[in-house]
Parts: C-alpha cells; structure tokens; sequence
C-alpha cells in the first residue's frame, strides 16, 4: 500500500532522519516513505537540508538558511513530499548563522555601513558598561569555555562576538529588527516550499540578559510567544525544542503549539533497570499534551530533562541520573561514557550518546516494550531513522570524527536498510508503528493504571475501538491488545 493510499492519519507516527544519512537526497527519503514497508509516517522532520548540511555541527550552521544544498535537492523535493502526502517539519536555527555566511562576512568588511549591522550579538550589546567576572560566568554554557569569539573588522579593530556553541556559529541578537527579518525571510522561505511546521532549534540560549543564566527566562519565554506569532502569520506550526527541567517545558508548552516530551526516555531506562514505575505514571498524569514523544534524537538520549534544576527538584535525583549513564556505559561496554561528555558547571552529561538499541544491550524484547510504550503515550510519536532500523552504535564514525553525538548519527546504505527491513525486531517495530496511525482507538481516551510491581497498563478507547499496552517493565516483556478495528 502506498502512502498517498492510507486512510487519513491525525494520530500517526513522524520520522526524524538526515537525508543524506538515510535515502542519499531529498529524492530518496521521500521514496524511502512513500513507496515499500516504510510508507507508514504522517510526517518527516528533515534535518538541516541547508547550505551547506554537512558543516562543523552537520547542518546546524547554515551559511544561507533558505537554499536547499544542491547536493540534496532543491525546494521542488521538499515539496514532493508534502504532495506525496507527508507533514514536513524543518528547522529554524534561532540562535545563530554559520561565520560564513554572506551577512557576516560583510558586516565584517563593512561594519556599521553594513545592511546587517546589529543582526549579530556582541559583547557590549549584553554589557554595555562592561561585564565582571561574576556576570559572564553566570551564563548557561552548552560547551566547555566562554561563549566569545574575537573577530576582525574590515578597519583592523576587534569584536567579541557571542558564539554559545561552536566558533564558526555566530549568535543573532534576536531583538534587533535586522535579525528579525533574517528570521521571518528563513520561515516564509520554508512555508513556501512546503514546510507544515517548524522547530526552533537552541531557543533556549538565545536570548542573552545580562544579571542572569540567559536560559530559559522570562525573556527567553517572552521571545518564544513572539517568534511563535510570527510563525503563525507564514502559517506554519511552531515546535520548540529545549532541554530544560520539566517545569520550564511546561512553561514554554503554554506559549507554543509543541514541545518535546525528553523526559521520557531517561524515566523509561530507570523503569527498565530497576522496576520501579511510580515517577513514570506520576510523570504521565502531569506532562504538557502537546508534546512530541521520543526515545533518541540525532542529539542522542536526553537525561538531564527529567533532572534536577536551580532550586527546582527532579522527576529523578543526581544518583538516578548517574545510574541511568552507569548502566548504558555496562550494556555498551563502555562506549556511550567515552562519547558522552559535560557541558560547562555540569557534573553530568546532558545526554547519553548512543543509539537507544545499544542502551538496552541491543534486547529486542526490551527495545521493542520502550517504542511501544512511547506510540501508546499521548502526544505526536517521533521515531530516529537509527532508531526505526535498531541501529547499533557506529564506533567507528565516532572514533573517525571524534564527535559523540556521531556514534547515533550512521550513514545508511541502500543495502544496509534493506537488510534492516528483513530483521524482526524492525518489522515488529513497523507493525507498532502501523497500528498507531491507523487504530482509531488512538483518536480517543488515554487512560494509566498500575497493576502490580513494575507493570502498567496504558489504554486508548473510542467508543468500540480499544488498544491497550500491558508493560511489564520489571521483567522486559510486553503484550498488545487492538480490538475493533473495523478490518
């Protein structure tokens, strides 16, 4: 059955995939999701398809954020797939451009006589009577260092300019009308290429207010609702994505129209090595609905959302989290504790580096029970193309970059999906998959229920149509039930 042959999904399952990565181009994922076993997405988020996809932070540097890298396609293959039938989501790199980009290099040259002069944050726009040390060590830092980097101008002086991640990727000041523009021109350019919603990668960090840790502030939530607003009036959706406690998502939930649901996958890990369920229900009954739910991303396995923060406690504590990193580093003999490392001020990594199927020691039966408990929990499910194919760790791209987040990042071969497609545990995965876009149960009334040490039990219910998961999360095991399906 092609995809264009589907009943109409409104509760289906989303891919989240690079299309280099997996499907070579543009042209090849849309074929990889609209023809053969895998045409059973609602949607596809691509990850940067910009130019250039492949530079030093793979894609999330754009030099110009509304051209299609030719070596991918061009806007006719994005909007191939909304025709064909699939909701495309695309990022919005809020927070900064590539050093490269046009813009920068001429407010460099030309510096206030430049068109884009104030579209990039500097030091004194943040500190305009000068910072003290107390003032610019209280930031938020995803990267080890300071998050400056000096820059020559075109008349020999010099400029710290804000880079939070990576030097090559030079922050916007996001309250300066010449950086809005830049921002409206990227979403009107993904709206009209058939983009249905966008994400706001690093919103997070990118508002910077001097006396404070500049994420996730008012300012910062203040800001959400703007860009949100202007995104609505190009008619797109808007999906933020932070990695923040709990109760900063619940904030930001408020304000937008999705956030993700990261808590999830480290509560699950704890639930399957020690049995114990109750933070797991609890977090189901509290946690924002509009929510995209996940197991692994391209940035690998979330922990420090379900953790601790300022003065605000966690759904798990410090010795939690730490046992979540120890087991993963056992059942991978030690390679996700190598590619996983701390950020600034931080104890703890903010995730595991690691494909999901290597964290459970590649059980299928346990891997198996973690994605269904995820497509049974309220919200829109996304699923990792590493993760739809339960990948294993590439150790040897990891080792090759030296970057972490690569060990969950393989380069896929035509061959290799293929020869995926025929394992079982990728074939019960897609009947999983399959059932939640199309049971019509999924369009009804969720329901939580304990029964017993280490088992719930989750229930969808409309009218006559029921599914419902019983896991067994002491013992890995897992039984589905959909009754009434009209077939």
């Amino acid at each position: 059955m092609s995809h264009t042959d589907r009943p109409e999904a409104r509760h289906g399952v989303h891919l989240l995939a690079y299309a280099d990565r997996f499907g070579g181009d543009l042209a090849g994922l849309r074929r990889l999701l609209t023809e053969g076993p895998l045409a059973v997405f609602e949607g596809v988020h691509v990850l940067p398809f910009f130019t250039p996809y492949d530079g030093a932070d793979a894609g999330f540097d754009p030099v110009d954020h509304t051209v299609v890298d030719p070596r991918l396609g061009d806007w006719s293959d994005v909007q191939a797939m909304r025709d064909g039938g699939l909701d495309v989501t695309a990022d919005v790199i809020v927070n900064h451009v590539s050093a490269d980009s046009a813009e920068f290099r001429d407010w460099l040259a030309r510096g206030a006589d430049s068109p884009h002069a104030g579209m990039f944050l500097t030091f004194d726009t943040v500190f305009p009577e000068g910072g003290t040390e107390a003032g610019i060590t209280a930031f938020y830092r995803p990267r080890a260092g300071l998050p400056f980097t000096p820059y020559q101008m075109g008349d020999g002086t010099r400029r710290l300019v804000w880079t939070t991640f990576l030097p090559s990727q030079v922050d916007l000041d996001v309250r300066h009308p010449v950086a809005r523009d830049h921002l409206v021109r990227v979403m009107g350019t993904l709206a009209e290429g058939g983009v249905r919603t966008v994400r706001l990668d690093a919103v997070g960090y990118a508002v910077k207010t001097a006396g404070t840790d500049s994420f996730m502030t008012d300012e910062t939530l203040s800001f959400v609702e703007e860009i949100t607003a202007l995104a609505h009036e190009q008619g797109l959706e808007v999906l933020v994505e932070v990695h923040a406690h709990h109760s900063q998502q619940a904030a930001v939930a408020a304000r937008t129209d999705l956030v993700y649901d990261f808590a999830l996958p480290p509560l699950l890990l704890h639930a399957l090595e020690t049995g114990e369920t109750a933070r797991l229900e609890e977090w189901l009954r509290v946690r924002p609905q509009n929510a995209i739910t996940v197991l692994d991303t391209h940035d690998g396995i979330g922990v420090v959302d379900a953790g601790p923060a300022r003065e605000w406690p966690g759904l798990m504590d410090d010795d939690d989290m730490r046992a979540v990193f120890d087991a993963a580093a056992r059942r991978t003999d030690g390679e996700s504790a190598r590619a996983s490392t701390a950020v600034a001020w931080a104890a703890l990594p903010h995730q595991v580096n690691s494909t999901f199927y290597s964290v459970l020691g590649e059980d299928d039966e346990a891997y198996l029970l973690a994605r269904a408990f995820q497509l049974f929990t309220p919200g829109r499910p996304q699923v990792y193309y590493v993760g739809l194919l339960a990948g294993s760790n590439d150790v040897d791209l990891f080792r090759a970059t030296g970057v972490g987040r690569e060990i969950n990042r393989h380069r896929y071969s035509t061959e290799e999906i293929e020869a995926a497609l025929d394992r079982d545990v990728v074939r019960r995965q897609l009947g999983l998959i399959r059932a939640r876009g199309e049971h019509p149960a999924f369009a009804g009334t969720f329901a939580c229920a304990a029964d017993g040490h280490g088992v719930l039990v989750l229930t969808w219910t409309r009218g006559e149509h029921r599914a419902e998961l019983r896991a067994d999360l002491a013992r890995r095991t897992f039984d589905t039930t959909f009754t009434a399906t009209g077939a």
